[in-house]
């Protein structure tokens, strides 16, 4: 199952929290996600394609770019 890797402007946990609502709102079509607040990345475990994982991390009101497949 592919990891794709978004660049999203979170500042704070609140933020962080917000994309682990939206995500969470996939289901069981999202395996894992990791976020890294640090260096403001979220990577997805999905096989979902990466524009509709960017369509719904971008309703969190964050600016978002695909960064790619992590390997």
């Amino acid at each position: 199952m592919p990891v794709h890797e978004f660049k999203v402007e979170m500042t704070c946990g609140g933020c962080a929290s917000a994309v682990e609502r939206v995500l969470g709102k996939l289901g069981d079509k999202v395996e894992k996600v990791n976020i890294n607040l640090d260096d403001r990345t979220v990577s997805v475990t999905s096989n979902l394609s990466s524009d509709e994982l960017l369509e719904q991390l971008r309703k969190t009101g964050k600016t978002t770019t695909y960064v790619g497949v992590k390997e």
